[in-house]
Formats: C-alpha cells, sequence, structure tokens
C-alpha cells in the first residue's frame, strides 16, 4: 500500500510558486466518502485535478517507478504475481511496524512529490479554471492547509464509509475501522471545511451539489480576478 501521508515541505515550496496565479483548492474526506466519485465529476466539469492515491497507485502498479526501490528492500514477498505492489500484505505490515511504514514512505513520498508537482504546473499551464489536490490525509498536513485556498470536505457517516469499504476493497470491519481510527475524526475534518460536499443520496443529487460547488470557487476565482 502506497502512503498517502503529507508530502515533504520542498514539494510545498514548489508548489508555492503557484500560489495566487491560480485558485488552489483542497479535496479530503475519510476513506470510503466519495472523494474519487466527486474528483471524477469535477474533472468532467474541466477542473484541474492532481490525484494523490492515483499517483501512488500508479508508482506501486506493473511497472510503476516504487516497484524496484520497495522489492530491494521489503522482499519480493510483497511484490504480487503480476508484478504489483501486495496492497493487502503491506498494509497489515505498516499498520504493526511503524519502521516499516517509514521505509515505505522514503520510497514513495520523494515519487508522489514529484508527480504532483509535475502533473499540478502542467495542468495550471493547460488553463484550466483551478485546480484540485485531492489528497486523503490533507487535515492531517500543515503545510497542505497552509499551501491550499480553500479546502472541501466530502463527507458521510461512518457507517456509510465502513460497508463502502468493506464492498470495494474485500476488508474485514475491523480492517476498515482500524484505518478510520488512523485518520483525523470528522468533527475535526468538518472544522477546518471551507465547502462539505455531503455523499450519502443519490448520484444525481450529488452531481447537483458538484455543480453548485463548481459554480461557487468559479464565482471566487472571478471576484479576484476582478479585484487585482
Amino acid at each position: 500500500m502506497a502512503s498517502n501521508h503529507p508530502h515533504a515541505n520542498h514539494t510545498q515550496t514548489d508548489l508555492s510558486s503557484l500560489k495566487g496565479k491560480i485558485l488552489l483548492v483542497g479535496l479530503t474526506g475519510g476513506i470510503g466518502s466519495g472523494k474519487t466519485v466527486i474528483s471524477d465529476l469535477l474533472d468532467k466539469l474541466g477542473v484541474g485535478i492532481i490525484d494523490s492515491d492515483l499517483i501512488s497507485r500508479e508508482l506501486t502498479s506493473v511497472g510503476g517507478e516504487a516497484i524496484i526501490p520497495i522489492k530491494q528492500t521489503f522482499g519480493t514477498e510483497f511484490i504480487d504475481a503480476q508484478g504489483a505492489l501486495d496492497r493487502s500484505r503491506m498494509r497489515d505490515l505498516v499498520f504493526k511496524d511503524p519502521q516499516s511504514r517509514q521505509k515505505l514512505e522514503k520510497i514513495t513520498h520523494p515519487l508522489i512529490q514529484q508527480k504532483t508537482a509535475r502533473q499540478a504546473f502542467e495542468l495550471a499551464q493547460s488553463g484550466v479554471p483551478y485546480l484540485v489536490f485531492v489528497v486523503p490525509l490533507l487535515v492531517e498536513s500543515e503545510a497542505w492547509l497552509n499551501l491550499i485556498d480553500y479546502l472541501v470536505v466530502v463527507d458521510c457517516p461512518e457507517e456509510i464509509q465502513i460497508a463502502r469499504v468493506m464492498q470495494r476493497n474485500n476488508m474485514t470491519r475491523p480492517e476498515v475501522e482500524r484505518i478510520l481510527m488512523a485518520q483525523v475524526n470528522r468533527e475535526d475534518r468538518l472544522a477546518k471545511a471551507n465547502f462539505v460536499i455531503e455523499n450519502q443520496a443519490s448520484l444525481e443529487g450529488l452531481k447537483l451539489e458538484v455543480q453548485s460547488l463548481h459554480q461557487k470557487i468559479l464565482q471566487i476565482k472571478d471576484e479576484r480576478l476582478s479585484s487585482s
């Protein structure tokens, strides 16, 4: 399992050169809250999406840049038959052993940082109206909170999160609860939000919420331009 912990400071310094040139929006939420659904809907509206989860998965998929150093550090038993990271086995290891988590992060963080910055600058130059950084542990990172202009939190009741992740990832309830315990609680996450999207209704209802959010952010962008 590639780590999603906050990125190191030098990446934030790189990205900070975008601040003031394009609106920087953070998108976060607990596991199973529906961040990917929201970011996909925003992507269809022409927004620039940089998804750290997706980046980490690419890096640990077959042929990914992190595979060889992971194999060298942890052994071939952590690489599956197809040549990708055995995410389940790695997840178990890093939850039990903080030192192993640090070793994994030492491999994945610099690669995630480089790809995040590269995608952000490319999208900013492509003419998108604003950038959205999808980061699972954004609220836990002071660097990310200082970087972004606005924070969008995707929220739903914990029972819905648990049910979604159990079904999606074929995990047991205790496994999902263990992940939830490692993340910041809902109240703290919501307290830092500028916008909240409730994701527990129909897809059509969610589309309307996302379109409304998009219009609000575009309005903020236009107001900034007119006042500068």
